[in-house]
């Protein structure tokens, strides 16, 4: 497998005042989306992108983006894609980080926490709890065991299972995010060029 066409901000920012624009998928959550995106892009959330790969991926036959918040969601949506088939993908290095470290315009909705502050927030409160309440019933040290052991096996796969159970909450999810219609949007986008 080869490795993953990356650009960075101010590459891509070239390539979207070009005749032939790449299309820019944000595999991050709803609400994500919805605090700031790139002018343009698709929310495509991971989780759906993965279960809907191929109908999506029938929808993507130019030149593809993928953005989520550093770069470690859309890789996983580039390898996703890849075995999909579909070899035009390329990945935003530092993702919305970047973008935004560079000052680039965005649009901005609702302000919203993004995953990885709320997956710091739920495995750091499980753990002070646990370690509180182990006080009184020894055996609950073993529940902050098991979240630093899923927290490390996170950082060694670069997958999270809490942030997969997080995306699931209404705050993460939108009132569009089911997959008829990504689909039916990028579509529409299609035949629209």
């Amino acid at each position: 497998m080869t490795a993953p066409a990356i650009l960075n901000a101010a590459e891509l920012r070239g390539l979207l005042g070009s005749p032939t624009p790449p299309r820019v998928i944000d595999v991050r959550t709803p609400g994500e989306f919805e605090t700031v995106h790139i002018a343009g892009a698709y929310n495509v959330p991971l989780d759906l992108l993965r279960e809907h790969r191929d109908e999506i991926r029938a929808h993507l036959d130019e030149q593809v983006v993928l953005v989520c918040r550093s770069g470690q969601r859309a890789a996983q949506a580039e390898d996703t894609l890849r075995t999909a088939g579909l070899g035009n993908v390329h990945i935003l290095d530092g993702g919305m980080n970047a973008w935004e470290a560079h000052g680039f315009s965005v649009n901005r909705g609702a302000q919203r926490w993004d995953l990885e502050r709320q997956v710091r927030l739920v495995a750091g409160a499980i753990v002070a709890i646990s370690i509180l309440a182990s006080v009184f019933v020894p055996g609950f040290k073993w529940v902050a065991f098991a979240i630093g052991a899923g927290l490390t096996f996170a950082a060694l796969s670069n997958t999270c299972m809490m942030g997969m159970l997080l995306a699931k909450l209404p705050y993460n999810r939108g009132a569009t995010c089911d997959a008829r219609t990504i689909v039916a949007q990028l579509a529409d986008s299609r035949s629209g060029k």
